[in-house]
C-alpha cells in the first residue's frame, strides 16, 4: 500500500505525464493503487495521490450504487484520459478527498461527462460517456490529473474558513487511518 500524497504536496499541483504501454511496472502499479484507495476507504485515486505525475487514475463506485444504480459494478482504469465534453445541470454533491483527509465539502459539477482514455490494457476509447456519480468520480480524479485538488472548486471565503485545517493536514496534524506523504517532511507519517 503507498502511503496518500497530502494537501500541500508539490505533486498534487503538477498537471500529469501521458504514459505508454511499456510504462516501467504499470500492472503492478495499477493494482497497488486498487489495493492503496480501497485500504483507504476511497472511490477513486489518482496516480498524484501516491507522488506520481502520471495521467492515471482508478475508480471503484459500487459503493454508491444503492443510491446510483449507474455505479453498480463500475470498477475503471482511465490512462491517459481526456474530458471531451461535460453536459446538463450543474449539480451539487458533497465530496471528500484522500490527499484532504477530514475536509468534505459540496462542489458542483456536471452530471454527463465525455471522455476519450486508455484501458488497463492500453485499449483506446474514443468517445466514451459517463453518467451520475461515475461522472462525477471521474471529474475528481480527473482533476488530479490537471494538478487539481477539490478544494480549488470552492468560493474564496469558504477556503479561507478551511486554511487552518489544511495547514493541519499539510504538516500531518490529522487523524487518518492511513500513512501519508507529507510535503514539508520527507517521510511517511
Amino acid at each position: 500500500m503507498f502511503p496518500i500524497t497530502a494537501y500541500g504536496h508539490p505533486t498534487l499541483k503538477k498537471k500529469g505525464e501521458e504514459i505508454r504501454p511499456d510504462y516501467p511496472g504499470l500492472e503492478q502499479l495499477i493494482a497497488d493503487m486498487f489495493e492503496t484507495m480501497y485500504e483507504s476507504n476511497g472511490v477513486g485515486l489518482a496516480a498524484h495521490q501516491i507522488n506520481k505525475a502520471i495521467r492515471l487514475f482508478v475508480i471503484d463506485a459500487t459503493l454508491f450504487a444503492d443510491e446510483y444504480p449507474e455505479a453498480e459494478g463500475f470498477k475503471k482504469v482511465f490512462i491517459n484520459a481526456q474530458i471531451l465534453e461535460e453536459e446538463g445541470e450543474e449539480w451539487e454533491k458533497e465530496e471528500g478527498c484522500l490527499s484532504v483527509p477530514g475536509i468534505n465539502e459540496y462542489v458542483r459539477r456536471k452530471p454527463i461527462v465525455y471522455l476519450s482514455y486508455y484501458d488497463e490494457s492500453f485499449n483506446f476509447h474514443e468517445r466514451e460517456r459517463f453518467d451520475g456519480m461515475p461522472a462525477r468520480i471521474i471529474q475528481h480524479e480527473y482533476d488530479h490529473t490537471e494538478g487539481i485538488v477539490f478544494i480549488e472548486h470552492l468560493p474564496p471565503f469558504k477556503k479561507l474558513l478551511l486554511k487552518g485545517k489544511l495547514k493541519d493536514i499539510s504538516t500531518g496534524k490529522t487523524d487518518v487511518a492511513y500513512r501519508m506523504l507529507l510535503p514539508r517532511k520527507k517521510g511517511k507519517r
